[in-house]
């Protein structure tokens, strides 16, 4: 069953882990033990980041090959089309065909600077997320997943804009959506309304990042361009030198946000794991969605 079958199949929201490929022994080694954790879990799938330039496509293809191998979970890989031509985009698209993946999360990326900084396509590439959908669907049967944004990206500030470009995602051919991480419930709730009001059903995963560390949240936060709200913060600041009761807090957060997150009909939500699992686990029996 594909993601996008299963998320139409009606049985209740899906539940996903994201990794990043190792750059190291020891971060392989912790990986693997985040892996053998969250897999007991039973989600329905998992999936794997990819450089924005490219940078990391050895490490990931390694890294969805042994997801895959080692959990026999539908395991998807990510592709972006920043500072690579259409010819390297083809092969790691049958690299990823070889490996036995047919899901893949395409993202155009952003450039070197941050997704502040002005797009500039690859002289033989791509020009954006709706013409890499475009390419993976002329190449093979996958199933596709792109980027949706509950606030706004910070290149452009225009929410409307990016319910639209969403939109011509899906019209490319992409099957369901992941959302960058954000922290209120109603930005997601205000995007599906307006994507929806765009005449586009294409179901909304929510992302959800547990806050394990200040600085790596409020740097996640920088990059998505995702404010972190002053009801959050300043709860933050009052425990930041006490990493016990920063996951804590953040643990709460993220079930909290989840919890209103379901009740608005979120069919899934994706979380950002950072190969960490503790914080996660904690989340996920806080739902009582235990599948193990």
């Amino acid at each position: 069953m594909t993601i996008a079958q299963r998320l139409a199949s009606g049985w209740g929201p899906t539940f996903s882990f994201e990794f990043f490929p190792p750059k190291d022994d020891a971060g392989e080694a912790q990986l693997r033990r985040t892996v053998d954790e969250l897999a007991r879990l039973g989600p329905d799938f998992v999936s794997v980041t990819y450089g924005a330039n490219g940078s990391q496509r050895g490490r990931t293809l390694a890294a969805t090959r042994e997801l895959a191998q080692l959990t026999q979970v539908t395991t998807m890989g990510h592709l972006t089309c920043a500072d690579q031509s259409r010819a390297q985009l083809v092969e790691v698209i049958g690299d990823y065909s070889d490996i036995g993946i047919q899901h893949i999360f395409a993202v155009r990326g952003d450039m070197p600077g941050g997704p502040t900084q002005p797009w500039q396509a690859h002289p033989e590439g791509l020009a954006n997320a709706t013409e890499l959908v475009e390419l993976i669907r002329s190449i093979g049967d996958f199933c596709v997943g792109v980027a949706a944004f509950p606030d706004p990206h910070p290149s452009t500030s225009d929410p409307r804009l990016d319910a639209r470009l969403l939109v011509d995602k899906w019209r490319a051919g992409a099957s369901f959506a992941i959302t960058q991480l954000f922290f209120e419930p109603r930005s997601y709730v205000e995007l599906v309304d307006r994507v929806r009001g765009l005449g586009c059903p294409i179901p909304i995963i929510a992302g959800i990042m547990p806050i394990t560390m200040v600085s790596q949240v409020r740097r996640f936060a920088e990059l998505s361009g995702a404010p972190i709200p002053s009801s959050i913060s300043s709860q933050l600041e009052k425990v930041s030198n006490d990493p016990v009761a920063v996951r804590a807090l953040g643990t709460a957060i993220a079930t909290d946000l989840a919890e209103q997150l379901l009740d608005a009909g979120a069919p899934g939500l994706h979380f950002f794991t950072q190969n960490r699992s503790l914080a996660t686990v904690e989340i996920w029996q806080a739902l009582k969605m235990d599948r193990g």
